[in-house]
C-alpha cells in the first residue's frame, strides 16, 4: 500500500480515493471474479430504497458518443434484503467500510432507510441519493429545491451516528445554492455530480431509444461539467467533496481532486472496463512521481490556491 494516495473522508482513512460510484458496481461481490476488491479506497453500493423496486420499463440504456443514458429507475431488493443478502455477501469478500447509498420517495422513507444502514457495521458513510433523474415522484424532486434537500439533511442526521454525504444533481441552475443548504442542515459532505439528463431517438421510427424517454447520461463527455461544479462547490462549502462524473483514468483523478474533491467515484467506465478501478490505483503512484507530487491530500483544492 502507498501511503502517498491515502485520503480522509470525515475522519475515515482510505488507502486511496478510488471509490466505483453507485449503481455502476453492483454490491461489489460480483466484481471479485476480476481482481481482489479490497484494493478499492471504499465501495459505493447500489441504490437502495425502502421498499423493492423493479425500476423502469425496458429499454433502459442508449449508447451515445462519449457516454451513456440511463433509466434504470433504482431496481433493487429493498433495505431490508441488501442488509441481510447483499451486504452478507460483500462482507464476506471485502473487509473495509463502504459507501450505503440510499434514496427515497418521501421524508419518512429516506429517514427510515437511514436509520437501518446506520446500524450496519460495514456502513462507513451514509450517501443520500437526491439527484436521481430517472424516477418520478422521488430523489431528484428533493434535489433541486435548497429547501427540500436542506429537509431531507436534517432529517437523516437526526437518526444517524455515521457521516452522512449528500449526493447532488447537475440539472439546476445554482448546485451552490444546493450544496449550502445541505451544509447549513448538517450533512458531513457532498457527493456531485450526479447525472445529466439526456435523450435519443430512433432515426427510422423517430420514437425515444428508451422507455423512459428521458435518463441519466454519464461517461467521459460530462467530465468538464463535473470538474467546474466541484470546483464551484468547494469554494462555497467547508465540507468534503467526493467528485464524480466522467472520470477514467488517472489523470482524471489527479484533475478532480485539483478541483477540490477529497476522493473521487468511477461511473460508467465501470460498465465499459471492469478493470479501470484497478488500473487507476496501479497508475497512481508513478503518475504522482512524473508530476512530483508528495501525496494526493496535499493536492485537494489547489486549483484556487
Amino acid at each position: 500500500m502507498d501511503k502517498r494516495l491515502s485520503v480522509s473522508l470525515s475522519g475515515w482513512e482510505l488507502d486511496n480515493p478510488v471509490i466505483p460510484a453507485s449503481g455502476t458496481f453492483g454490491f461489489g461481490y460480483e466484481f471479485t471474479d476480476f481482481y481482489d476488491i479490497n484494493i478499492l479506497g471504499s465501495i459505493a453500493t447500489k441504490g437502495t430504497t425502502l421498499h423493492p423496486r423493479f425500476g423502469n420499463p425496458t429499454p433502459r440504456i442508449a449508447e451515445c458518443d462519449r457516454g451513456m443514458i440511463n433509466a434504470v429507475g433504482l431496481q433493487n431488493p429493498g433495505v431490508d434484503k441488501v442488509i441481510s443478502e447483499e451486504l452478507v455477501k460483500l462482507s464476506a469478500v471485502y473487509h473495509k467500510r463502504i459507501v450505503a447509498n440510499i434514496s427515497g420517495f418521501s421524508v419518512e422513507e429516506y429517514v427510515e432507510c437511514a436509520r437501518r444502514m446506520d446500524a450496519q457495521p460495514i456502513v462507513g458513510i451514509i450517501e443520500v441519493n437526491i439527484s436521481c433523474p430517472n424516477v418520478h415522484g422521488g430523489g431528484m424532486s428533493f434535489g433541486v429545491d435548497p429547501q427540500a434537500a436542506g429537509e431531507i439533511t436534517r432529517a437523516v442526521k437526526a437518526v444517524t451516528t455515521k457521516p452522512v454525504y449528500i449526493k447532488l444533481s447537475p440539472n439546476v441552475t445554482d448546485i451552490t445554492a444546493i450544496a449550502k443548504a445541505c451544509e447549513q442542515a448538517g450533512a458531513d459532505g457532498l457527493s456531485l455530480i450526479n447525472t445529466l439528463l439526456g435523450a435519443r431517438f430512433d432515426l427510422r421510427t423517430g420514437k425515444p431509444v428508451i422507455a423512459n424517454v428521458m435518463g441519466g447520461f454519464s461517461g467521459p463527455a460530462i467530465k468538464p461539467v463535473a470538474l467546474r461544479m466541484v470546483y464551484q462547490v468547494y469554494e462555497a462549502v467547508s465540507i468534503p467533496i467526493i467528485g464524480i462524473g466522467g472520470l477514467c483514468c488517472a489523470q482524471d483523478v489527479i484533475e478532480m481532486m485539483s478541483a477540490g474533491a477529497t476522493a473521487v467515484q468511477i461511473g460508467a467506465e465501470n460498465l465499459r472496463n471492469p478493470y479501470v478501478c484497478k488500473e487507476i490505483i496501479e497508475q497512481l503512484p508513478s503518475l504522482l512521481d512524473r508530476l512530483n507530487i508528495a501525496s494526493l491530500s496535499e493536492i485537494i483544492g489547489r486549483a484556487h490556491q
